[in-house]
């Protein structure tokens, strides 16, 4: 079974998801499409980064992963195909594989220009038609990644938003307001060692160990005491700190919208203070 993901910031009101379905379809008829989201927010490179890396792994092995969130379409900006531990992605070389590369063990890159794999014609506003989405089409059918064009060895790499970790505190931002309106923080990757131990490994130094229930996390004026296994554990209608099911800290409210309740957003400061 060949799989196409498809991560765009294209939302559900206009056409344009269901052109590139219709483009992929009628170069690979047999193909599975999946909507991994088409709602990161408009032109967030970081953001769709980060949901990626979150994301693919649960994937099977060999799916394809389409990533339109492309500011510069149009622009001296490359088309990219990226083949790393068995998956395949292409996307806009603007950084928003960079959490793909940097986790990766062994990565090709190359550029998309051959002709053979486009739309005749590709306009200078809608590359996820006219050149992205051919590519995926033909990457799930069967063709190497080698066969789309000369080896890239520079990417663009952006600095990933990652927890910047002091002595008495660890702090970072929101990255992601989810549908819910849950907070999904750069704090992290969390594991629980037992029930009220976390543990978070720092981008540099040794790991960090947290009792959870002698922490404060200070978001949008709030400060919330402990750091919860669920949301049940609040009450209704309360805010909590808890690590989510990618390893994230997240604020929430326990049946309501934590994003409503603090007027926070993506670039807010969100700070865990150790006691």
């Amino acid at each position: 079974m060949s799989l196409i993901a498809l991560m765009t910031d294209f939302g559900s009101t206009d056409p344009y998801v269901g052109i590139i379905k219709a483009v992929m379809l009628g170069i690979a008829p047999d193909v599975t499409l999946i909507d991994l989201t088409h709602a990161v927010q408009p032109q967030n490179i970081r953001q769709a980064a980060f949901l990626l890396r979150a994301s693919y792994h649960y994937f099977p092995v060999g799916t394809v992963f389409l990533v339109v969130v492309d500011p510069g379409v149009g622009t001296a900006r490359r088309a990219i195909g990226v083949e790393a531990d068995g998956y395949r992605f292409v996307a806009p070389d603007n950084g928003v594989l960079s959490g793909v590369l940097v986790a990766s063990t062994s990565a090709s890159v190359v550029e998309l220009t051959a002709p053979t794999y486009r739309l005749a014609r590709a306009s200078s506003t809608f590359h996820g038609r006219d050149i992205f989405a051919p590519a995926a089409a033909h990457l799930a059918a069967g063709v190497p990644l080698k066969a789309f064009g000369a080896q890239v060895h520079n990417p663009v790499m952006l600095p990933l938003p990652e927890p910047t970790v002091t002595p008495g505190s660890i702090a970072g931002s929101i990255i992601h307001v989810d549908h819910f309106g849950n907070l999904i923080t750069t704090l992290g990757e969390f594991q629980w060692n037992s029930p009220t131990q976390l543990t978070v490994a720092p981008p540099a130094g040794d790991a960090v160990l947290l009792p959870s229930d002698r922490v404060t996390v200070v978001a949008g004026g709030h400060t919330l005491r402990g750091i919860r296994h669920t949301y049940g554990e609040a009450g209704r209608g309360e805010l909590l700190a808890l690590i989510g099911s990618s390893g994230y800290l997240e604020i929430s409210v326990n049946h309501g919208s934590a994003a409503d309740a603090l007027k926070m957003a993506i670039g807010d400061r969100v700070e865990i203070r150790l006691s």
